[in-house]
């Protein structure tokens, strides 16, 4: 399954939308995409949404769509 990553570069910080970025991940489920960036990154994670069917079409045609691997 694909997941889509919000997230913030800094745990340190207060959230704002403005300084929202993502990414994409592979993985079996939302709790083990989450353990991944989290062992990975000092991101904020904010929300995990999954990709699958018209959407993951949508975000792979029209978003600076790469998964990105650890």
């Amino acid at each position: 399954m694909i997941y889509k990553v919000f997230y913030q570069k800094s745990k340190e910080q207060n959230p704002k939308r403005e300084q929202t970025h993502s990414l994409y991940i592979e993985a079996e489920s939302e709790v083990l995409a989450r353990q991944l960036v989290e062992d990975n990154t000092p991101y904020n994670i904010e929300f995990l949404q999954l990709l699958e069917g018209n959407h993951l079409e949508y975000e792979k045609e029209n978003a600076d769509f790469t998964l990105t691997e650890f």
